[in-house]
């Protein structure tokens, strides 16, 4: 699994660049936290850069969501797979802060800092 990230404005930016599979999905989710922990961003954005994220990468991204709303965090995401995004929608927890999803990651960027900025 191959992920990066930036911090841009105090939006914390995650690629996941490959699929992450059943088997290191909980690694991942320990690095996505231990980085929200440690930049303590106003905002999160995950982009699924991957064609056709799987069942592993959707569950990853809920989980952040869970964690991100638990923190008072936006998080947006960002995919060009639309049935992806209504999976994501679908899926989302509706009990705290509701998750943001986009077609294009420059839009969930932009969104996301001038969400930051505005705030």
């Amino acid at each position: 699994m191959t992920m990066s990230h930036t911090l841009k404005k105090r939006v914390l930016v995650i690629t996941m660049h490959d699929d992450p599979g059943v088997d290191t999905r909980a690694a991942l989710l320990t690095q996505i936290s231990d980085l929200v922990h440690g930049h303590k961003p106003t905002s999160v954005v995950i982009i699924l850069a991957q064609p056709s994220p799987t069942q592993a990468a959707l569950s990853v991204v809920l989980c952040a969501h869970h964690l991100c709303s638990r923190l008072d965090l936006v998080l947006s995401v960002a995919t060009r797979s639309a049935p992806v995004r209504r999976l994501l929608a679908a899926g989302a927890d509706t009990g705290g802060i509701r998750l943001v999803i986009h077609a294009r990651a420059d839009t969930a960027i932009a969104t996301a800092t001038a969400l930051t900025t505005a705030a």
